[in-house]
């Protein structure tokens, strides 16, 4: 099968802003479209018309109306007591976990889907990790009555069984992969192998800021809604709209390039990115992509994975199902490679810990994914006056079986 890649230019400013990624599609020298032959049109079509699409009036109407009245935004930025006194700094906590369906994943699905109907399409196709991005996917499919077909690992069918049981009474079919680690990384795989079968009639929804040019863009913009109320709500609770600290969880890094958005060229916001160690980044058992990656290319996208000097993909660990892929978002590949973002790893144990403290001292339960984020706290070295927003991705329901074999 040939390989194409979309026309490309790559960028050299290290402070690139997401808002202002190039056409070219790369972040410093990450990014592109290495994709296969097939998809090509599919590809160029979307990077052509995308910006137009979703920057009309109509579709931002349409988009902001079922954000609002459907989805339930803007979701709260809660100060957080307790995790203030335990930390001595100011913590908020920016409540993704109170969206319909649980976590940020919505605002890019609802985003896609109203996309895919202006682009003619009839079938929706998505990858899902912790279940999040299919459940949302999902349920915009059935409140916009498209088909839908998700694909998971069948590792995290097991342990998300809540959400595949919410998908499948939404009414998408879920498909269980059962090749390679049978988690997130060998379901995008089926998703993309899909998409190479139906180009025509079929919308990928990519859930995190992976894959060719324009998704990491496109998935960007449809989260930076996270980080554009963080900065009207702050400012309304604190008096600046500019934290000291914004910390938030990556795996592939949607929920952190939406809560990063708006700050990136505020060089006072230190912008810190939370990777899933597992056991340990020199265990063997990990998920940093950051921390034991080098460059290369991973579901048509040049970006920092674990991989063999052969460059055979290295199966990722993490007790995160939405942390559990061998590679990053070339935006925050960029962020790490420039020095503008700051990247810590978060061990299973340290996260499964910090999710049960705000969960017995707030009454927040949190994802898995969400308790990384939270467990950084302790790495960081704070001031009493620095304030600090966590993204509170997801909620924590779908991990409560994990959380109870585990502690």
């Amino acid at each position: 099968m040939t390989t194409q890649t979309l026309p490309n230019q790559t960028s050299t400013d290290p402070t690139l802003a997401v808002s202002e990624s190039p056409k070219s599609g790369f972040y410093g020298t990450f990014g592109g479209a290495f994709i296969p032959e097939m998809l090509y049109p599919n590809v160029e079509n979307l990077s052509k018309t995308y910006l137009q699409i979703i920057q009309s009036p109509d579709f931002e109407a349409a988009y902001q109306a079922l954000l609002a009245d459907y989805v339930g935004r803007p979701t709260p930025l809660y100060f957080s007591e307790k995790l203030s006194a335990a930390y001595r700094a100011q913590i908020f906590l920016k409540r993704e976990d109170l969206n319909h369906t649980g976590a940020h994943k919505i605002n890019n699905a609802i985003g896609q889907v109203l996309l895919a109907e202006r682009l003619g399409k009839k079938r929706i196709i998505a990858e899902t990790g912790a279940g999040q991005h299919g459940v949302a996917t999902a349920t915009a499919c059935a409140l916009r009555g498209i088909e839908c077909v998700v694909y998971m690992g069948k590792i995290d069918v097991a342990r998300q069984s809540p959400n595949v049981q919410r998908m499948r009474m939404l009414g998408a079919k879920v498909v269980a992969v059962e090749s390679g680690s049978q988690t997130l990384k060998d379901a995008t795989n089926e998703a993309i192998r899909d998409w190479i079968s139906n180009p025509t009639d079929t919308h990928y929804v990519i859930g995190s800021v992976v894959g060719p040019h324009p998704f990491p863009d496109l998935v960007a913009r449809f989260q930076a809604i996270i980080s554009q109320e963080i900065r009207v709500q702050l400012q309304k609770q604190a008096g600046t709209a500019l934290p000291n600290y914004v910390v938030a969880c990556i795996g592939g890094g949607s929920n952190a390039a939406g809560a990063f958005y708006h700050f990136i060229k505020e060089p006072k916001v230190q912008l810190v990115g939370v990777e899933a160690a597992g056991l340990g980044i020199e265990s063997g058992k990990t998920a940093a992509s950051l921390a034991k990656g080098t460059l290369g290319i991973i579901h048509g996208c040049k970006t920092k994975l674990m991989q063999t000097k052969g460059g055979q993909i290295i199966e990722p660990h993490s007790i995160s199902a939405g942390l559990d892929y061998p590679g990053i978002g070339p935006l925050h590949a960029h962020l790490f490679e420039s020095g503008r973002g700051r990247f810590l790893s978060v061990t299973d144990e340290e996260a499964l810990q910090a999710g049960l403290h705000l969960t017995r001292s707030e009454g927040i339960l949190p994802a898995l994914e969400s308790a990384h984020a939270l467990a950084a706290l302790s790495k960081l070295e704070l001031k009493r006056e620095d304030i600090v927003v966590v993204n509170l991705s997801g909620r924590g329901d779908k991990d409560l079986n994990t959380y109870l074999e585990n502690l």
